[in-house]
């Protein structure tokens, strides 16, 4: 009987739902199925969030406003409660039909305890109301804002007795049959998912629903609608589909901001300035978690490592292609220290044209933060998408699963992104670069395929050639002024192992020496002098180490130098081990 009951509440709403957003069709069908009463909803809820009246027709609405009148309009009771507010009504009529009846009931409670702020109050007089409500068949929604203050998250036997009379109250809610039976819907709205109690969060009888940053296409609609207002000025040759293609990560009320800034000013929007107002909008949304790659290198920059700069060119013709089904989710690049392999990583996003971001650390000593720092910034790299994601010092910043001494964090933390990374959704929309000199240091649950599947390594130069095409590279990169002369004569005079970070140094200080001496210009004596002076940092086991476990990471033969490329695993595993050992390295 129930299920004929749902089954004709959807095919009743169908033409409405459908031109709804697809988080608002999830929450409507959840809602006519009958099958839960308590919803959360989380993710860009600070938005404005658009509604389709009529083909190319927009309104746009908050999340309060959009729930109570869009989805919700026909309820005969709609009631607001958060932490500062207190409680309120949808309209006048609501609140006084709440006092009206509350005071007959209770006429020795003060009206202000009927509204408070205080949650045991407020929660107290509404199941009250609600019930006396119920078996007259009025349909009553509770929208509940920064529910993260209500139902926190956080060990059962750390919440105040506040907290757990409110998660009881709620989890109540959601499992008394006199509320699933009538039509009572509450809705908790936060931002993270990862702040609300985990036993809300993981109970059966809660319907979590996603709300995404924009898309394109919603981005393209607001824009045009703004447009049709005289809203929008735009620099020669822009229009607001180019605008939409260009702004992905921003949500409705960052693109609202930068074209009222745009028209308050009588300024058009130009491409350099909407990249310059992304970049300092999208590291704030992200709470500086998040630092955006300086990409204005390609890899025409990058010298020698022939084999990876080929798999990345490749991998560059494929997204220009469209040809994202072809890409790896991601690449492990390994390597000695001082090898370039972020300037790789960062000249490749150079040379496809797509935007790079860093992760900063989001590791809080607080429990709790940790988690909702991460899923905050999951989502804004859902949004960006196409994005590349570099993760410098991977083994370091990631962890593993076994780590203890922190309530589990670590391992929730590892899960989380070894998730997301897997995620096969985002193939060649968001592409993972784990950069580490110790590979061997990052669980195989990150490195294994379907996340980091391409498995790259970068070695010191080792023939003079090779040496004196990276010297012409960094003078290229850093711009130098030289007078010419041959730099094979002074690399057979130095026989220092240099490495790319070691050489660009080398020529930082040339470049130190030649200003000294009032010239823009290097010359050969400058470089020998500086050569001379260079002693290169001298930690041959270390190095030897990330050489060893960069080889033993290598698919290809190909990248690897002439000395590695036919070593016995046995012995590379045995002296890798000896290696650690000399170090005081367990394993």
């Amino acid at each position: 009987m129930g299920g004929n009951v749902s089954e004709q509440l959807i095919l009743k709403n169908l033409p409405f739902i459908k031109i709804l957003p697809a988080w608002a069709q999830e929450l409507s069908y959840k809602y006519c199925s009958k099958t839960a009463n308590l919803y959360i909803l989380h993710g860009n809820i600070r938005d404005l969030l658009p509604h389709k009246m009529n083909e190319g027709e927009f309104i746009f609405a908050r999340i309060q406003e959009y729930v109570s009148e869009v989805l919700f309009g026909n309820r005969d009771i709609i009631v607001f409660y958060d932490r500062s507010s207190g409680v309120s009504f949808c309209s006048p009529e609501m609140a006084r039909d709440y006092a009206k009846v509350m005071r007959s009931r209770f006429p020795d409670v003060e009206e202000s305890d009927l509204v408070s702020s205080d949650p045991e109050k407020s929660f107290y007089y509404l199941e009250k109301y609600f019930l006396l409500n119920i078996p007259q068949k009025r349909r009553i929604v509770m929208i509940l804002d920064y529910a993260e203050t209500i139902v926190p998250a956080g060990d059962l036997i750390r919440l105040s007795d506040e907290d757990r009379y409110c998660l009881v109250t709620l989890n109540r809610w959601s499992n008394d049959p006199i509320f699933t039976k009538g039509d009572v819907s509450i809705i908790l709205l936060t931002e993270n998912l990862t702040d609300i109690s985990p036993r809300l969060v993981g109970s059966p009888a809660t319907v979590k629903v996603d709300i995404p940053i924009p898309d394109q296409a919603v981005r393209a609609s607001f824009l045009h609608f703004m447009e049709r207002k005289g809203n929008l000025l735009l620099d020669r040759g822009l229009d607001p589909d180019r605008v939409a293609a260009v702004t992905s990560g921003l949500n409705l009320m960052n693109l609202n901001r930068l074209v009222a800034e745009s028209y308050q000013e009588d300024a058009p929007l130009s491409l350099d300035y909407i990249g310059l107002k992304k970049k300092e909008i999208i590291e704030n949304e992200a709470a500086g978690l998040l630092e955006f790659m300086d990409t204005v290198h390609d890899l025409s920059y990058v010298s020698g490592h022939d084999f990876v700069k080929k798999r990345f060119k490749n991998a560059a013709r494929a997204i220009k292609q469209g040809r994202l089904d072809v890409l790896p989710m991601g690449y492990l690049i390994a390597g000695p220290v001082g090898t370039g392999k972020s300037f790789m990583v960062s000249a490749f996003a150079g040379e496809i044209g797509i935007p790079m971001v860093k992760f900063r650390n989001f590791r809080s000593k607080w429990q709790g933060v940790t988690e909702s720092n991460l899923e905050r910034v999951l989502n804004i790299l859902k949004a960006m998408s196409p994005v590349a994601v570099m993760i410098d010092e991977a083994d370091a910043f990631l962890g593993d699963r076994d780590q203890d001494g922190d309530s589990g964090t670590s391992n929730r933390v590892f899960a989380q992104i070894a998730s997301f990374m897997g995620n096969t959704e985002y193939r060649g929309k968001i592409i993972w670069f784990l950069i580490t000199c110790r590979p061997d240091l990052i669980p195989i649950d990150l490195k294994r395929q379907g996340r980091a599947e391409e498995h790259l390594a970068l070695f010191y130069p080792e023939s003079d050639h090779e040496r004196e095409a990276l010297f012409d590279t960094l003078v290229r990169k850093l711009n130098l002024s030289i007078r010419k002369f041959s730099i094979s004569d002074l690399f057979k005079k130095f026989r220092h192992e240099f490495s790319g970070a070691d050489l660009e140094a080398v020529l930082i200080r040339a470049k130190l020496h030649a200003a000294m001496a009032d010239r823009t210009f290097v010359t050969k004596e400058d470089m020998e002098e500086v050569m001379g002076d260079f002693v290169p940092p001298a930690y041959p086991y270390e190095i030897e180490l990330q050489n060893l476990v960069a080889v033993l990471e290598c698919t290809s033969k190909e990248m690897v130098p002439k000395r590695f490329q036919n070593p016995d695993r046995t012995k590379l595993v045995k002296d890798i081990q000896e290696l650690k050992s000399l170090l005081g390295e367990r394993g």
